[in-house]
């Protein structure tokens, strides 16, 4: 995994390949393009839906295609503004040398004007080098609560998708791309299985697949029923 200028890191699963589209074949299809005129591209939607995923599946098919030496502007970053990073705004300042630069939790600064002036400012400068913007948050632009016009304006400009949560069998897809990246065989009874006993989220469905994958390769055994029930047994401490 590439280490970023922020400290954080992709994560090696979050692949354009790997993101079951259910009903985001759009989204996924529109990040997949490459415009000579890039125009910013803002996706929402709730928690756990693949917001993150996909922004860190972008910075990361820019990193395969990107060049350059030792000293060269990285090709691509991921920048969070979660709160709990605890960054200042200036912290942004650079990244629209970046040819790929998306931009998530937008919606944590809503409302801060030092934060929006500096999204304001870079979102100018991107546009100036041609540098490639996703934004992603838990809304669409039009319904947060902007402080500053001047932002407001810039962020209404983007192309807006909302992102689908997942069906059933979408959600097995999910399951079965995940699975595959860690080498692993994940036959239809068996994610049926976890669907019927597990939170719906794909947060906590790839949250006990990894942990179930930790067990079989202790075990030396397979992913089949019966090893996950015995499985998540000892993990919960309970019956399933």
């Amino acid at each position: 995994m590439k280490q970023l200028a922020l400290g954080v890191r992709l994560r090696a699963d979050a692949t354009l390949e790997s993101f079951a589209p259910g009903a985001n074949a759009e989204v996924l299809a529109a990040l997949r393009g490459s415009p000579k005129c890039p125009v910013p591209m803002w996706l929402w939607g709730g928690s756990h839906i693949g917001k993150t995923h996909l922004l860190q599946a972008v910075c990361a098919a820019a990193e395969c295609t990107g060049a350059g030496g030792p000293g060269a502007v990285p090709p691509a970053a991921y920048f969070p503004l979660n709160r709990r990073l605890a960054l200042p705004p200036d912290a942004l300042l650079g990244f629209e040398n970046c040819r790929v630069l998306c931009v998530d939790d937008v919606d944590a600064v809503a409302g801060d004007a030092a934060w929006e002036h500096a999204l304001f400012v870079l979102f100018n400068e991107a546009a100036d080098q041609g540098t490639r913007l996703v934004f992603a948050a838990r809304a669409a632009p039009g319904q947060l609560d902007w402080a500053l016009d001047d932002w407001r304006s810039r962020a209404a400009a983007c192309v807006v998708y909302q992102l689908r949560e997942l069906d059933d069998a979408g959600r097995i897809e999910a399951l079965r791309l995940r699975a595959a990246q860690r080498g692993l065989d994940l036959p239809p009874e068996t994610s049926e299985y976890l669907m019927r006993r597990l939170p719906r989220d794909l947060g906590s469905l790839f949250d006990i697949l990894d942990r179930l994958d930790e067990a079989s390769l202790m075990a030396q055994r397979r992913l089949t029923v019966p090893f996950i029930r015995d499985a998540l047994e000892t993990l919960a401490g309970t019956k399933p």
